[in-house]
């Protein structure tokens, strides 16, 4: 496994962390993984050096941090670097969002808002700090508050020492600039995979400049790019997948079809074809990061190899071209 510094915090990371959206389970995932199995993924993922364990509260309204909480108490704190964010919540109002199954999930950033859910976290993770504390989408109207506001929040329960780095998930490039007039920020998240390159345009530049770590969700487009994707597969509706681009009739078909052609380059790699799309992403530069959505030990061990990939010039090159072919 490689390592990084958690942007300038002096923290050590694995470049390839774990994301347990799907380990929580809930509508989104069709009930998700078996819970034992879920810690048994989390613990795995430790034990091959993936030290990097991402949750949230709105992953199935709490659920996510309960189960990672649980796989915790089975192994050494020290070796964990722990993330979870604050700003959706579900038991009080804020600025109406996502729904999931009959319950409305809200956008809100007060500090108040944000004093409670760190010590909501921290109950339910069982722990008494959080590595990396990240606000997890902007506030909006009509519940807007102001970055500056929030990151006071943030700055002062680092003070306090209950967390240890801050984060930005789903921000613009003007919000990050805000924040960085307002605290230290250690990592940013952006959506990044091989066929969803959007992030290198402004992101992963200002990241650089910053000294920040820019972190890629889904890099596998949430199991599209695992190559066991069938042509006739449909995502159930209302599912996580179910609205995405890539998983639309027509091009979820071209992407399989390019998956295909890629097997002799993975072959080439001696690895599988996830870890060559993971291995794609981690090796676009020094400040990335990636989180991956195994949801079972067997994944965790399949996909951890791919972060000791080091992909030449010409293949990455060659991968990009194929993908961007997609788009025409």
């Amino acid at each position: 496994m490689r390592y990084m510094e958690l942007g300038g915090s002096g923290i050590r990371i694995s470049k390839m962390g774990l994301g347990t959206w799907a380990i929580g389970g809930g509508p989104a995932w069709g009930g998700g993984p078996d819970e034992n199995a879920a810690e048994d993924t989390i613990v795995e993922a430790v034990n091959v050096g993936m030290n990097m364990i991402d949750t949230a509260p709105g992953y199935n309204f709490g659920n996510s941090e309960r189960v990672v909480g649980r796989a915790l108490a089975r192994l050494d704190r020290s070796r964990v670097v722990l993330v979870t964010k604050c700003g959706v919540v579900w038991d009080r109002k804020g600025t109406a969002w996502n729904k999931v199954g009959d319950r409305q999930l809200y956008r809100l950033l007060t500090p108040e808002s944000v004093r409670l859910e760190i010590e909501e976290s921290l109950e339910r993770l069982g722990t008494d700090y959080i590595d990396l504390y990240m606000t997890h989408w902007p506030s909006v109207e009509p519940y807007l508050t102001p970055i500056s506001e929030t990151a006071a929040e943030l700055n002062r329960l680092k003070e306090e020492g209950k967390i240890r780095a801050i984060g930005a998930a789903n921000v613009s490039i003007p919000q990050i600039r805000e924040y960085l007039e307002c605290c230290e920020l250690d990592l940013v998240q952006g959506k990044y995979s091989v066929l969803d390159r959007a992030v290198e345009d402004e992101l992963i530049p200002l990241c650089e400049q910053n000294r920040i770590t820019m972190q890629a969700y889904s890099p596998l487009e949430q199991g599209l790019l695992t190559g066991t994707i069938t042509k006739d597969y449909r995502p159930e509706p209302g599912s996580a997948r179910a609205n995405k681009r890539w998983w639309q009739p027509g091009n979820m078909e071209r992407v399989v079809d390019m998956l295909d052609a890629w097997g002799p380059l993975a072959e080439s790699y001696g690895c599988t074809i996830p870890a060559l799309c993971l291995a794609w992403v981690m090796n676009q530069g020094d400040a990335v990061n990636l989180l991956t959505g195994a949801t079972s030990p067997a994944e965790v061990r399949m996909n951890a190899p791919a972060a000791e990939i080091v992909l030449s010039d010409e293949d990455s090159r060659r991968m990009r071209r194929m993908a961007e072919a997609l788009e025409t």
